[in-house]
């Protein structure tokens, strides 16, 4: 029979330098935002978002790379530990049968084509992560080459192969519709697109077909209907991620401007008690310091996006409210104090 394919790409051999490449970065990406932030068994959305997960309010207002950031990102080291495990099995044997370039191409593309069918079927509902889409499309890679090269190789190699991969991929996307959580869209996009781009992609010193070259035609030019399909579809986003990260912003702002009013109260208060200044001299100050900051603050606020979509939409009406009143409070007690004849030594109430 020959030598078979897994003897030429070698089973037993160390693990090629793009799958070990593409490991040690989400790796690393793992651990730097372990110190951004993120929980070594779990990272809240807000942190996920931070650095790039796929989220319709995000990616859909113009964050187009969140596509591709998402593929780096995990949200806890089980979930990390699953997927760089599956890569590790899956990358090492497929890296060698279609070469680095062919294999890094399948992997990217098929993270890409996973986020993107993740974001139109769910994009709104869920933020999502992970390289599992990527991951999903080299075992579909796989399969299409132990599937071409069948004939070359013992039957016990193909059975292990082959249904071993399908079985991983069949049970894993199974699950995906039982247990809550898991982006099976993202999964079977990219398992999808890892199929289509091993047909493409096949050496064909490896996988004599005669009707390859016809599959080739047909598998791409599906893929690339699909594609267009889903950018047509793309899911109409329920709020603007800038116009939350505005307010937010604008909200952090106002809360240090309120910490910096309050201080210069209880200086104007000091000075009054201490009789240092008139209280004409405490009303101007108060209008000028305080009330006029508080105001300003206000009309910044009010400026802001007036979405209830917003997840920040109610904190921003607090904040609108407190500096309102902060303002009024303030000038009224400016009024007040106008109208009390200073008497030296006096203090102020």
């Amino acid at each position: 029979m020959g030598q078979s394919p897994l003897s030429q790409i070698g089973m037993h051999a160390p693990v090629p330098p793009v799958t070990k490449a593409l490991i040690a970065m989400n790796l690393l990406v793992f651990v730097i935002m372990l110190w951004g932030g993120a929980g070594f068994w779990h990272s809240p959305n807000n942190v996920q978002l931070t650095w790039g997960a796929n989220f319709a309010p995000a990616t859909a207002d113009g964050q187009w790379w969140r596509l591709g950031s998402a593929m780096f990102l995990h949200f806890g080291a089980l979930h990390l530990g699953m997927n760089m495990l599956a890569l590790w099995d899956g990358g090492k044997l497929v890296e060698r049968m279609f070469g680095p370039v062919r294999f890094l191409s399948i992997y990217i593309v098929s993270g890409i084509a996973g986020n993107l069918l993740s974001l139109v079927i769910q994009g709104n509902e869920a933020v999502s992560g992970g390289a599992s889409g990527a991951i999903f499309g080299i075992y579909g890679a796989l399969l299409v080459y132990v599937w071409y090269t069948r004939q070359h190789m013992q039957q016990v190699e193909f059975r292990w192969l082959f249904w071993g991969a399908l079985a991983f991929s069949a049970l894993t996307i199974i699950m995906g519709f039982i247990i809550p959580g898991i982006d099976n869209s993202a999964h079977i996009g990219g398992f999808v697109t890892g199929i289509v781009g091993a047909v493409l992609l096949l050496p064909t010193s490896k996988a004599h077909h005669p009707h390859l070259q016809k599959w080739r035609f047909l598998s791409g030019i599906s893929w690339l209907i699909a594609i267009a399909i889903l950018l047509t579809h793309l899911p109409e986003p329920k709020y603007r991620w800038h116009e939350e990260l505005a307010i937010r912003k604008q909200v952090q702002k106002f809360t240090l401007i309120d910490q910096q009013a309050n201080r210069k109260w209880n200086a104007i208060m000091l000075e009054g008690r201490e009789g240092s200044v008139s209280f004409d001299d405490m009303a101007t100050q108060i209008d000028e310091e305080v009330a006029n900051t508080y105001e300003e603050s206000f009309e910044k606020l009010s400026s802001l996006p007036d979405d209830p979509n917003l997840p920040s939409a109610a904190l921003l009406e607090q904040a609108k409210a407190y500096a309102l009143k902060r303002s009024e409070d303030s000038k009224a007690a400016a009024d007040k104090l106008r109208n009390i004849p200073f008497t030296p030594g006096r203090a102020a109430q």
